[in-house]
């Protein structure tokens, strides 16, 4: 009997001792054939003629194919949340969608990705990955973000969340659009929106005008996740830009 192996929608299946790509799983119910069963043998029953009634003689079988998998999951989601560590990231995806990751006042609160399923009235629905924050160096190893990249790689859109409560974050919003064209030059080019979260810590708007023309080129946004302001027009802006962007 054939050998299956469930794996879940993402999967890339790779062989380990040439890292050649051999499926990429990308939809419910896809299956592939990495490895081929030999040819089956014949027992002595095939061998019986008229003068030879119980031969002694068998026809064994080819040995099947052998190989070590390398399994590789990347999230599937229309739309990545990326920023420095305690961006609010996780606040934000608990605020838009039914995801409850784990939430504090402190760095690194995220270790794993977060998948939240989005509605809007219009749009339909859309997914949303958050991954732990980036920090310079990420591309190299540092911090916990770089381990988590390749679940955005098959995102549509980055939502780029910057706290306007840490000293410069405008260097921030540079330091993690570097990370990301390191670790691979497709993620520095993906459309993004830049989002100024924490508005509630500073009501008279005059940092968010101050700020704005460091971010010509880009749909801008401020928000405040805790308290909800902003947010349904960023869900309505999220879901006019993958109405217009290619699909996957």
């Amino acid at each position: 009997p054939a050998l299956i192996i469930p794996v879940p929608v993402g999967t890339l299946v790779r062989d380990r001792e040439t890292g050649a790509l051999l499926a990429d799983m990308k939809e419910a119910g896809q299956r592939c054939v990495v490895a081929r069963g030999g040819l089956g043998g014949r027992g002595n029953a095939r061998f019986v003629t008229p003068t030879r009634k119980a031969p002694r003689h068998a026809q064994p079988g080819l040995p099947g194919e052998e190989r070590t998998l390398l399994l590789e999951l990347k999230l599937l989601a229309d739309v990545g949340i990326v920023g420095m560590p305690n961006a609010g990231k996780s606040t934000l995806i608990s605020v838009i969608s039914s995801a409850r990751p784990r939430i504090a006042d402190y760095p690194f609160t995220t270790t794993v990705p977060n998948l939240g399923v989005v509605s809007d009235g219009d749009f339909g629905s859309f997914v949303v990955a958050d991954i732990p924050g980036l920090i310079a160096g990420a591309a190299q190893g540092a911090g916990l973000g770089h381990q988590f990249l390749r679940h955005i790689e098959r995102t549509r859109l980055l939502v780029h969340l910057l706290d306007l409560s840490a000293p410069d974050p405008v260097r921030n919003f540079h330091v993690v659009n570097e990370e990301l064209a390191a670790y691979d030059e497709r993620l520095g080019k993906k459309p993004q929106i830049v989002v100024l979260n924490k508005t509630d810590l500073y009501p008279d708007e005059t940092l968010v005008e101050r700020l704005r023309s460091h971010f010509r080129g880009f749909p801008l946004l401020a928000i405040s996740a805790a308290t909800g302001r902003g947010v349904d027009r960023l869900v309505a802006t999220i879901a006019g830009e993958l109405r217009v962007l290619p699909p996957p």
